[in-house]
């Protein structure tokens, strides 16, 4: 049985929430792989592993991020903190694809 992916003003039930809940899920790591594959082109890219942290660059995503969950009207504090995350795991993947592609 296929359950319809429906709008959250549109869903009746807990199975259609969680139906549209994991279905975004599954849309958000095809994103954030995607969003990878962009760290794999900064390894690439980069000629100095001293640049692949780049603070400045953090800080403006984050804000970015921030501002623009509360444009949103989402708790951006909370969204920034999980960017944090993101960003710091996506520095630790560039580096070391940028290692392994210079061994």
């Amino acid at each position: 049985m296929t359950i319809q992916i429906l709008p959250p003003e549109a869903c009746q039930t807990m199975t259609e929430v969680r139906a549209g809940v994991d279905a975004l899920d599954q849309a958000l790591l095809r994103l954030i792989a995607k969003r990878y594959g962009y760290m794999d082109a900064a390894a690439r890219i980069k000629n100095d592993r001293n640049v692949v942290r780049d603070e400045a660059r953090k800080t403006e995503v984050l804000d970015n991020v921030e501002a623009g969950a509360a444009k949103l009207g989402l708790p951006a504090a909370e969204l920034r903190a999980i960017w944090d995350r993101l960003v710091e795991s996506s520095i630790a993947y560039e580096l070391a694809e940028w290692d392994a592609r210079r061994k």
